[in-house]
């Protein structure tokens, strides 16, 4: 028979059961509210002009995300209290500064991954057709103090005759202009950069699978890729390798495009063996296209430039696509840098030295 200290043991163990069980209930709502709230801001965040509850339950289904526009003007109430958007009346809603600074901060957890996730994203939506030269192509956009553009373009030369880019075609746009589904801010103007997913979206095209692995810093010495001296996997980053490396100032592309020695940006990749010879004629059709960025196809199974390949697969090294930028960067010019970030039609680029 239980004493009255047994009994008032039993009863607080089965108060503090219900208690953590409710807890954790009320953990899960508040993270799928804020996960929610952020998908609502990526919304708002590419459009400059007001969105409604309608488009942006639109949106949010392609992104997997079901709710209704009921739903949707449940979520964008209690955004205003919280600041994180501007209510413009029968229009729609704006993101504020405070929203967009929510939206680069929250939900590191979910970030993490985000990149690779991206490279596989956008890889799927290239359609580019090497033999008709049209589709829709992967590109990085930088945006550039208006005054300091003239100063960018001149340090970028010499990386884009050095051939140390994807390609030299580009796009150029002014404030309030887009690039693919990006609006230029105000005094900004943006340049868009052919990214390496290009080669991926190839290839997944013509039926080869490629593993994007790293984003790193290679060392070139002699004009020939020597080995990686930095590496971050894209796996385990929430943000871009890339972008990490230029604004730490880790580059010398400006040095290696005047005499060949020095670090650049580029991404470490892997193909199965079996079909190294498909890889290779797709390669050789981008090139046919201005769409080149394939520094160096290793032997099977066999490190290249220092980086261990699984069994049974190929290491491939493709050139960053922002390295004209980072040429830009390491003379002094400012920059604010949205990689992998859009898709643009292939006909609307432009060669870089018809800027």
């Amino acid at each position: 028979m239980l004493d009255k200290r047994d009994v008032v043991l039993v009863l607080w163990k089965t108060v503090a059961y219900y208690l953590e069980r409710q807890n954790t209930a009320v953990g899960f709502e508040t993270q799928d509210v804020e996960r929610k709230t952020i998908a609502i801001l990526r919304v708002l965040s590419q459009s400059s002009e007001p969105v409604g509850a309608r488009v942006i339950s639109h949106n949010l289904k392609g992104q997997g995300i079901e709710l209704s526009e009921r739903a949707v003007r449940y979520h964008l109430k209690l955004m205003d209290e919280r600041g994180f958007t501007e209510n413009a009346g029968r229009d729609g809603r704006l993101i504020t500064r405070q929203g967009l600074e929510e939206l680069q901060s929250a939900l590191v957890s979910d970030k993490v991954g985000f990149v690779a996730s991206r490279i596989e994203l956008l890889a799927y939506q290239t359609d580019f057709d090497i033999d008709e030269h049209r589709g829709k192509i992967p590109v990085n956009v930088s945006f550039f103090p208006e005054r300091q553009f003239k100063k960018a373009i001149e340090a970028m030369k010499g990386a884009f005759q050095a051939g140390i880019c994807v390609s030299e075609l580009v796009a150029v746009a002014h404030c309030g202009e887009k690039l693919g589904g990006l609006i230029m801010p105000r005094d900004k103007m943006g340049l868009a950069t052919v990214c390496s997913i290009v080669v991926n979206g190839a290839l997944l095209k013509a039926g080869v699978p490629m593993d994007s692995k790293f984003g790193g810093i290679l060392q070139i010495k002699n004009h020939e890729p020597l080995r990686f001296v930095e590496l971050i996997q894209y796996s385990g980053s929430s943000l871009d390798p890339s972008v990490i490396y230029i604004t730490s100032k880790m580059t010398s592309v400006g040095q290696v495009a005047k005499k060949g020695e020095g670090r650049i940006l580029a991404n470490f990749r892997e193909i199965p063996a079996m079909c190294q010879p498909l890889a290779e004629k797709v390669v050789a059709g981008l090139k046919a296209a201005s769409l080149g960025g394939v520094l160096a196809i290793g032997e099977v199974s066999k490190s290249l430039c220092e980086v261990p390949v699984e069994l049974n697969k190929v290491g491939v090294i493709l050139t960053g696509g922002l390295n004209p930028v980072a040429a830009a960067v390491e003379c002094g010019v400012e920059v604010e840098n949205r990689a992998m970030t859009t898709l643009m039609e292939y006909r609307d680029l432009t060669k870089f030295w018809d800027l």
